[in-house]
């Protein structure tokens, strides 16, 4: 099974830019829509909002105003997580969510561009 999660953005080349700047590949770049790949069975399909507007029957919700989704992507070292966050906000994106150090897992976010909340997640396996 896979999993295709869809967010609406404002300009379809700043956020295919941003993207490939924090190092993911982008497929299909078709009018108003490309794919960002996070794995073989996770895509996350970025669409104009008109576009978007066009699959759905109520409002396209403003990001920047109110969360509806937190995208959290695994990764398999703190070191990763700082890695990716820090290239975000380099690249314009903002501070998001609340850090998290507890000892299990370790945790940081960022809204993008567009304001759509990431974070990037690390569980800290427990020492033997």
């Amino acid at each position: 099974m896979q999993l295709f999660v869809n967010l609406p953005v404002k300009d379809l080349d700043r956020s295919h830019k941003f993207f490939t700047g924090l190092g993911f590949t982008l497929f299909g770049m078709a009018e108003g829509m490309a794919s960002v790949i996070i794995s073989e069975q996770t895509q996350v399909m970025l669409l104009t909002e008109p576009v978007f507007a066009s699959y759905i029957t109520k409002d396209v919700a403003d990001a920047g105003q109110a969360t509806e989704v937190v995208l959290v992507l695994g990764m398999e070292n703190p070191q990763q997580v700082d890695e990716l966050v820090d290239k975000a906000l380099a690249a314009g994106a903002t501070p998001a969510g609340v850090k998290q150090e507890d000892g299990v897992r370790y945790q940081r976010g960022f809204a993008d561009l567009d304001g759509h909340h990431w974070e990037a997640l690390c569980l800290v396996q427990p020492a033997s």
